[in-house]
């Protein structure tokens, strides 16, 4: 079973998304978020399972520097903005084969793990 991690390093929950799957020895592929942002079409696989609102973190430093709290787009635009500013995103984003989590999702996690 490998599992794919986005994220950023100094995020708790993406820290406890690591070491959840590291103590059940899971093979995870971490995707740093600060280095290299998730690719338009990573970001609508999870945006047609969860929605876009989902994905936003909208207390995030970099949305409310953004001024983003009143604003109307469109999904597309949204997804858009979300990858041109990953730190915008709701993390950790999991994905395992065609599973997607997004947050800290310990159960569902489990799930995954005890299936596999």
């Amino acid at each position: 079973m490998d599992v794919q991690i986005f994220g950023v390093k100094k995020n708790p929950e993406t820290r406890k998304a690591l070491r959840f799957f590291a103590e059940r020895r899971v093979k995870t592929h971490f995707v740093d978020l600060a280095e290299k942002a998730a690719s338009l079409g990573e970001l609508r696989r999870f945006a047609q399972k969860f929605g876009v609102s989902a994905l936003v973190d909208s207390g995030s430093k970099r949305f409310l520097d953004r001024g983003l709290g009143n604003a109307r787009m469109s999904d597309d635009r949204w997804l858009e903005l979300l990858a041109e500013e990953p730190l915008m995103l709701r993390m950790p984003l999991v994905r395992q084969q065609n599973k997607l989590s997004v947050g800290l999702a310990e159960t569902e996690w489990s799930g995954w793990v005890s299936t596999a």
